[in-house]
């Protein structure tokens, strides 16, 4: 019984002994063994790591290092009580980070142009409409098939611009060149018409002649992009054409706008810049004919104005804010009947059209507002309620950032309205 009870004891102190070292090992690591360790943004993709969210390491070209945790401000840009489990589908807000958006050529077939800027954002996070225009459309393929929360590392994005064709890259002497073209302080990077209407872009002045590449500032340019699905959430189901309470009283968090300003490429692309816009797209409204085409309504015969659609995040954007830019882009042209610059007909007036009595209460009173300026002149821009938008032909479709213009957001380079 003696032998048993020593044995027993020995054990005890043994584990006691052991228990006692350890406690004094954790407590010299510094570790305060209560609590539940360091605090972290569940958020975040750090949150695993304990990386600190307000760090963003970058590699070369100022895109985050891919060896780091990828990283992204999705708490604060979405309201997760709306998101959705499943895939995005057409239509749907979709919500993502690209943490590397970087360009590299096909089989090393070019130099990367040193002047690429694309169109439109490619870090950060973002939102768009699942096929509803807006950034390169192979993006949209992509995230159309991830799941939320999804990280995909090294997707390529081809933008299929074609191949990269040497012979399209034109030799101009640069001696008659400079003579001719001084005074216009032409420098690397400008885009020249040349005879037959062929426009190029200046890549190199430095020797006794000056290239000019004539081929598509993205041939032969694919994108390795880093990408995070963060939230999908329905687009707007109301709200295409006016009534009473489209889009207030159902509580959808996003809104549509309607506005003529004369011809739609540039409103449109003044539209892609608000931070707020989640999407635009270009049609026609207001008129009589079923399905018109562009050559039905240019003709004037339709009865349809060129017309501008916008999806918006009013906690992001106010409706106040979207029609005042509309106007200040008409100047002048809000007392001129059917005409916006150069623009003449009826398929050219402009107006604003609301989708329910809040945008008609608040549209009527920027209107008076005008209307009631020392010259007092009458306000020619119309007010109606929103009817039958119909889409316009692809090509019209963010027509001058297809052609190279900033659609960034808050970007503030002069509107060319042409391609």
């Amino acid at each position: 019984m003696r032998r048993l009870l020593s044995r027993s004891w020995d054990h005890y102190h043994l584990a006691y002994l052991l228990f006692w070292h350890l406690f004094l090992f954790v407590t010299s690591l510094g570790t305060d063994i209560s609590a539940e360790g360091p605090e972290v943004d569940l958020n975040s993709n750090n949150a695993a790591s304990g990386v600190d969210s307000e760090t963003k390491p970058v590699g070369e070209c100022g895109v985050p290092n891919p060896s780091i945790p990828l990283q992204s401000s999705f708490s604060s840009f979405v309201d997760d009580s709306r998101y959705l489990s499943r895939k995005p589908h057409k239509g749907d807000i979709v919500t993502f980070t690209l943490h590397r958006f970087e360009p590299t050529t096909k089989a090393g077939m070019r130099k990367i142009p040193a002047d690429l800027d694309l169109p439109f954002d490619t870090f950060g996070t973002l939102q768009l409409e699942l096929y509803g225009g807006n950034y390169l459309p192979e993006l949209h393929d992509v995230l159309s098939d991830m799941t939320p929360e999804e990280t995909l590392q090294g997707v390529i994005i081809d933008p299929r611009r074609g191949e990269w064709d040497h012979r399209m890259e034109y030799k101009l002497p640069a001696a008659k060149m400079g003579t001719s073209l001084d005074s216009l302080n032409v420098s690397v990077g400008a885009t020249m018409r040349l005879k037959g209407g062929k426009k190029c872009t200046i890549t190199d002045m430095t020797g006794d002649f000056w290239i000019c590449d004539g081929n598509d500032p993205l041939a032969g340019v694919v994108f390795e992009v880093d990408v995070t699905l963060e939230g999908v959430e329905e687009g707007p189901s109301l709200g295409w054409e006016f009534s009473e309470g489209n889009g207030t009283a159902t509580g959808e968090k996003y809104q549509v706008a309607t506005f003529a300003l004369g011809c739609f490429w540039g409103g449109e692309l003044a539209y892609q810049r608000v931070p707020g816009v989640i999407s635009t797209r270009v049609g026609y409204t207001q008129g009589d004919t079923l399905n018109p085409t562009y050559k039905q309504v240019s003709s004037g015969n339709s009865g349809h104005t060129e017309a501008i659609q916008v999806i918006y995040d009013p906690s992001k954007v106010t409706y106040k804010s979207l029609v005042q830019l509309g106007l200040n882009r008409l100047g002048d042209n809000i007392y001129i009947l059917n005409q916006v610059g150069n623009d003449r007909g009826t398929q050219y007036r402009h107006g604003i059209y609301y989708h329910n009595n809040m945008q008609r209460k608040i549209a009527e009173e920027i209107l008076l507002e005008y209307g009631s300026r020392n010259d007092k002149r009458e306000v020619m821009t119309e007010l109606k309620a929103a009817s039958s938008f119909y889409i316009a032909e692809e090509y019209h479709q963010q027509y001058l950032m297809k052609g190279g213009q900033s659609a960034k957001k808050d970007a503030e380079e002069t509107i060319r309205c042409y391609g």
